[in-house]
């Protein structure tokens, strides 16, 4: 079956494979302290202009966002997102879970705005029962949003201002961010994020590995003793260098952008070909998600050739689907999808 489901249904890029396969018989030490791990922090310490940064590797987004949120907050204190994060929805309550609670404030197309977020913590502190509440700590977002959204360098450094002036971590979930930084639409780059954020994470997942992100502490400031948290949370992995490997190959001659950058310019393709065709869009995305706004009938129809992600629902005869575009997708690809339509 045609698939445009997510951006993770195949394996890893050609040249991940080769290295896991080069240094298989490598003899090397565990947890992520050996050679190729070394040298895959050091590579996105220079991407990201930051010498001074820590950089630690885990397995999955779900996992990345429990353990760096959980690590980082205090027993008393939530996280603010909106509504429509990936944190709020899509992680089965895997923060509530860790004891924290997700304090949601209203999302624009998937992004929250500095003024509603300060709005909301100062409404907070202004109620004089706060003492029995549950302190916003934390501040989430994500690039791209679960929209395919981005946010613009004006948007999101009046969000940085706003948790520095209440000294609270801002935090960047990076799972897609490859494909945010390659679109065409951005003003952000690699090196502003790692500016404007206390601790945000490189995807790999989603962007041509077989598994990992690469969590980046901006400020020195990675809670004590984290590798021992990890471990508590189930995240240390003895094989490190599975990880390593990985990332030292996606930062090795822009590979990382250059997939990105692929996908891209398929999700163009595909919205070209999905406005010929006369469907309409649910909202205007520049990244690799695009979403479409089907009639039930049709829905039925494309999903037994198409695998596509169902969104939400539009009244009782309409629901919105997602296609989406990945560093692997192909030209034939495509083509099949356009024959199909």
């Amino acid at each position: 079956m045609l698939s445009f489901e997510n951006d993770y249904n195949k394996g890893a890029h050609p040249k991940i494979l080769e290295a896991l396969l080069k240094t298989n018989d490598t003899v090397l030490s565990g947890y992520g302290e050996d050679q190729f791990t070394k040298s895959a922090k050091q590579k996105i310490k220079e991407a990201c202009g930051l010498p001074e940064a820590e950089v630690y590797f885990l397995a999955g987004g779900t996992q990345t966002n429990m353990i760096v949120i959980s690590t980082m907050l205090r027993d008393y204190e939530g996280v603010v997102a909106a509504v429509t994060g990936h944190i709020s929805q899509h992680e089965a309550g895997s923060i509530e879970y860790s004891g924290h609670e997700v304090l949601t404030i209203p999302e624009h197309q998937g992004k929250m705005l500095a003024s509603e977020l300060e709005a909301f913590i100062k409404d907070f502190y202004a109620d004089e029962n706060h003492e029995h509440m549950v302190f916003p700590g934390m501040v989430y977002l994500s690039h791209p949003t679960e929209y395919g959204t981005l946010y613009t360098k004006e948007e999101l450094t009046a969000i940085h201002k706003v948790t520095e002036a209440y000294e609270i971590p801002l935090f960047l979930d990076g799972a897609r961010l490859g494909y945010g930084l390659m679109s065409d639409d951005t003003d952000l780059t690699l090196k502003d994020i790692a500016e404007l954020t206390d601790v945000f994470y490189i995807g790999g997942t989603k962007v041509g590995a077989l598994c990992g992100e690469a969590v980046v502490f901006t400020k020195k400031n990675m809670p004590a003793h984290f590798v021992n948290s990890v471990k508590k949370r189930g995240g240390l992995l003895a094989k490190g260098r599975v990880l390593g490997v990985q990332f030292d190959t996606l930062f090795t001659d822009d590979l990382y952008f250059e997939i990105s950058r692929h996908a891209i310019l398929m999700a163009e393709k595909l919205k070209d070909l999905l406005k010929k065709k006369g469907y309409r869009f649910f909202l205007e995305s520049p990244t690799n998600q695009q979403f479409v706004i089907l009639k039930n009938d049709e829905y039925e129809r494309l999903r037994k050739e198409v695998a596509l992600s169902f969104w939400e629902k539009i009244g009782d005869t309409e629901t919105v689907v997602r296609f989406a575009t990945s560093w692997a997708t192909t030209d034939e690809e495509l083509e099949r999808l356009e024959e199909i339509l």
